[in-house]
């Protein structure tokens, strides 16, 4: 017993720097390494609003007194983080897509969305990181699968642009965009959206790497 001891105690003098410096750097490789992939960033396109709208809730279903009956209603909900998985309370999460005939508010789209649909949104993530929006059930148009624009800010700066897709859709393997992800990418935009009691609900948490 007491030889192992004395062992043990030769080892400690004989080799102190290897206890000292192997701990703490295993520690620092653990504090530094992100737990959490980065969302994938993705064109804005060319129809972000050329002016935000008065109304731009979470609500994109009403706009002013107006009620947006057309299509498919349902939720894009989640929560949005940092790649630490911290959340990025106060940060600002933005929507924008197409009506149901797929058209978007815009000039270049000839001002030929439904007045009644909001077409953009924002929203200020809560303290646990949660979103949510009111919104359709994307859908097509010449050249694109469905898709939902999603951009990212806090304060001043600009997190991330991106683009949300629906699992499942005939069009996504013929999309230029969603062709060119990769397969973690594709997992990572592409979403279930599923029939709940009131409507259909898509769920996307969204990871960014610089907060």
């Amino acid at each position: 017993m007491q030889d192992g001891r004395r062992r043990l105690a030769a080892s400690l003098v004989v080799f102190p720097a290897l206890w000292l410096t192997r701990v703490p750097a295993a520690r620092a490789q653990a504090a530094s390494a992100p737990r959490l992939r980065p969302t994938p960033a993705q064109t804005e396109g060319p129809f972000y609003p050329v002016q935000v709208p008065s109304d731009h809730d979470n609500d994109l279903l009403r706009n002013g007194s107006l009620r947006y009956a057309a299509g498919t209603p349902g939720w894009i909900e989640g929560t949005l983080s940092n790649a630490e998985g911290r959340p990025l309370a106060g940060a600002e999460v933005e929507i924008w897509q197409c009506d149901e005939t797929g058209h978007y508010h815009h000039p270049g789209d000839g001002g030929r969305a439904d007045p009644a649909f909001q077409g953009f949104g924002r929203i200020q993530a809560d303290a646990e990181g949660r979103w949510r929006f009111r919104t359709l059930r994307p859908v097509p148009y010449s050249g694109r699968t469905p898709h939902i624009h999603f951009k990212v800010r806090q304060g001043s700066r600009e997190l991330l642009t991106t683009q949300l897709y629906v699992e499942g859709a005939a069009g996504n393997e013929r999309d230029f965009l969603w062709r060119s992800l990769g397969r973690e990418d594709r997992a990572a935009l592409t979403r279930p959206f599923e029939r709940e009691s009131d409507g259909w609900r898509a769920s996307f948490p969204i990871f960014v790497a610089a907060a």
